[in-house]
């Protein structure tokens, strides 16, 4: 918020976060805006939810579960037709809904093309949050970056050190069908990937293993070998049966 409020704030924005129905939690606005702000309710405490405000920023978001730009006349009550509001939606680590970050601009010379920057920039701050909200949930997993795909929102996966899936953000969640159903039994990350259930191949797995085992000892066999337990003998006949050179 603070990073998004200091690109923003000198222009006549203000900007806030609300949780799941539209409560505002967190506030940033210049002292010389807020007066105008207060006196239109976009004040931390005050509920924008649509049920309370009409089609407006933050409760529109809410209900569309997308980014939204609510331009002057468009609000619902005429009480809130002096400002512009553009609200994306920010989603928790397991998909779900978890609030609105939004912009709000209260002066009457805004441009189309300074409209669009402020779209594009509170839609990127949301995006910032939730990465950085799914990569603390699952700081001890690893966090893979899916591929490039059509829509917003970042594709990121979490698989544990058997390289199971254990979590999966909103975008990549819809991208590849998950739902919590999905996260009950542990699914093999690649099996995802390629869109099949792949049958467990053993003899992958144990090179891989051994692979690794010698990377860590920069080639050494003799340090390899006491890494897995094994003795060297027995790695030299498992790397010529699995052909690991």
């Amino acid at each position: 918020m603070d990073r998004l409020f200091a690109a923003v704030g000198d222009s006549g924005c203000c900007v806030v976060l609300t949780d799941a129905k539209g409560l505002i939690v967190e506030r940033r606005g210049k002292s010389c805006d807020d007066t105008a702000f207060q006196r239109w309710g976009l004040w931390t405490g005050a509920d924008w939810s649509e049920a309370r405000e009409g089609t407006n920023g933050i409760g529109t978001c809410l209900i569309e579960q997308r980014p939204v730009t609510i331009d002057r006349s468009q609000h619902f009550f005429d009480r809130n037709t002096a400002m512009s509001c553009m609200g994306a939606p920010i989603f928790d680590h397991e998909g779900e809904l978890a609030g609105v970050i939004d912009i709000s601009y209260c002066r009457a010379d805004l441009t189309d093309g300074f409209l669009l920057l402020l779209r594009n920039a509170v839609a990127d701050t949301a995006h910032r949050i939730e990465t950085e909200n799914f990569m603390s949930a699952f700081a001890a997993s690893r966090v893979i970056l899916g591929g490039d795909k059509v829509g917003a929102g970042p594709v990121l996966f979490a698989v544990d050190k058997d390289d199971l899936l254990v979590g999966a953000t909103r975008k990549a969640r819809k991208v590849y069908g998950l739902s919590r159903a999905s996260f009950a039994k542990p699914l093999p990350f690649r099996d995802l990937l390629e869109g099949v259930t792949a049958a467990p191949d053993l003899g992958a797995a144990e090179r891989g293993e051994l692979r690794r085992a010698l990377a860590h000892a920069k080639g050494n066999a003799a340090q390899a070998a006491r890494d897995l337990g094994i003795s060297r003998a027995s790695l030299y006949r498992r790397m010529a049966r699995l052909s690991v050179r």
